[in-house]
């Protein structure tokens, strides 16, 4: 049995629901003009950049080595994930935008 695939694939699955939340209440406070839109953005995306790197790290682990070879997609996935992660500002530099935003 693929037990421990399971797990890791529910861990996985619970970190983009938690990301999915973050984004929506991010696009929620910037339709209504809240005060706090800048620090939930943050907040999503600093989430959204955590999961896509946990995703795409565990992606290559689960499929191993043809996971990076040119015949699989993961690698291409995982090239993606990382220019994504990136865009806009990295996961560390909203975390420290979060943390000013809210004052520490």
């Amino acid at each position: 049995s693929f037990q421990a695939l399971g797990h890791r694939a529910a861990a996985l699955f619970s970190s983009l629901e938690l990301a999915r939340s973050c984004v929506e209440a991010a696009l929620q406070a910037l339709d209504d003009g809240a005060p706090d839109a800048a620090q939930l953005c943050s907040l999503a995306k600093a989430r959204m950049g955590e999961c896509l790197y946990d995703m795409s790290n565990d992606l290559i682990q689960i499929h191993g080595g043809i996971g990076m070879t040119d015949e699989f997609d993961a690698g291409l996935y995982l090239k993606r994930a990382r220019v994504l992660e990136a865009a806009f500002g990295n996961r560390a530099f909203h975390r420290d935008r979060y943390a000013r935003l809210l004052g520490y």
